[in-house]
């Protein structure tokens, strides 16, 4: 099926078509998430930030590894870190069905400290970049490893920091909010048919989440327009979808932790993506050839987090109907970035 090239109007259906699956999957994926996470006793925000953002992040890892491979490096890292504020502002999005602002429901600094993090990986991918990759070891650059090892770090503090109750908010809204109705059937399954589910619905947002890529790039080709551009919008939206689909059955079933989770675990599996990127690229230092819309990626994905992570910690947050201030912020930052992608492109 990719090897069949097509007419730009077919390539569209194609997507359409495989944007469709990769949308029922993932939000097929949410569910069993949700009823796995309540039988196993795990906490919803732990089932986000280290099942759920790993499964929903399959066309990432795969394009990455494929593109890196084929020595691709513009492809690589408008893809990584363009997906970067994308994914955040689909968690402005799942705000819109939240019963509150989606930053007033997380009890504990988990999701404050997940920012911190993914700001902090940001922060050291751009530093490399700017002062360019002067020690390598076998080929791969200080900056690949360095963010590796704090990853190793950030995954390791964030789930002995799971059990913290340190923190404590105030003016918290509806803890139970009334769940969207699930699947006939699903919570009536054993656990070992839950997780044939829940291999499935990987296996569709693998395989259809790489038909996405695939098509976007031809769409790209077909349509014109710039390789970086589009990279940074159009494929970085394609690998996204299965965030959006999660985190938006996430809210719409009331497990706003997990969706948080979902979003912030994504971002740092996508930033730490570029290590074994720079493992398979074999022209040096995967993040010499960083361009100028990459950079701005990185800057517009630390302020993208920021402006959740302000929002986390200020509980008495404004709001704009019901819809916290800080996702409309996202959002707007979001739209900022697609024209300064296009204007450096």
């Amino acid at each position: 099926m990719f090897d069949f090239e097509g007419t730009l109007g077919a390539n569209l259906i194609a997507f359409a078509v495989a944007a469709a699956v990769v949308w029922y999957a993932g939000a097929r994926l949410a569910y069993l998430a949700d009823i796995l996470s309540d039988r196993l006793h795990l906490a919803k925000s732990l089932v986000g930030l280290l099942f759920l953002s790993l499964a929903t992040s399959l066309p990432e890892v795969a394009t990455t590894l494929t593109g890196a491979i084929q020595q691709n490096s513009d492809l690589v890292l408008n893809n990584l870190f363009g997906g970067i504020a994308l994914q955040t502002a689909i968690l402005a999005m799942s705000d819109f069905w939240s019963r509150s602002a989606i930053t007033s429901y997380p009890r504990k600094a988990n999701h404050a400290l997940e920012a911190m993090l993914v700001v902090l990986l940001l922060s050291i991918v751009l530093i490399f970049i700017h002062l360019g990759e002067r020690v390598e070891i076998a080929g791969v650059g200080l900056g690949a490893l360095a963010v590796a090892v704090v990853y190793a770090g950030a995954i390791v503090l964030l789930r002995r920091y799971d059990d913290a109750s340190d923190w404590v908010p105030v003016d918290l809204p509806d803890p139970d909010p009334l769940p969207f109705p699930a699947p006939t059937g699903l919570s009536n399954e054993s656990t070992a048919r839950l997780g044939f589910h829940v291999l499935v619905a990987c296996g569709l947002i693998l395989v259809f989440g790489l038909a996405l890529v695939v098509l976007a790039e031809r769409i790209a080709v077909q349509s014109g327009l710039g390789t970086s551009f589009v990279g940074v919008t159009l494929l970085a939206g394609a690998t996204s979808l299965p965030e959006l689909t999660t985190s938006l059955t996430a809210v719409r079933i009331g497990a706003y932790t997990m969706a948080i989770s979902n979003i912030f675990g994504s971002n740092l599996i996508m930033v730490v993506l570029v290590f074994p990127a720079d493992l398979l690229f074999r022209k040096g230092p995967i993040l010499n050839d960083a361009s100028t819309t990459v950079t701005l990626s990185l800057v517009f994905g630390i302020l993208v987090t920021t402006i959740y992570l302000i929002g986390l910690i200020v509980r008495r947050k404004p709001k704009i109907g019901r819809v916290g201030l800080d996702s409309v912020l996202v959002l707007v930052c979001f739209a900022c970035s697609l024209w300064a992608y296009y204007l450096a492109r």
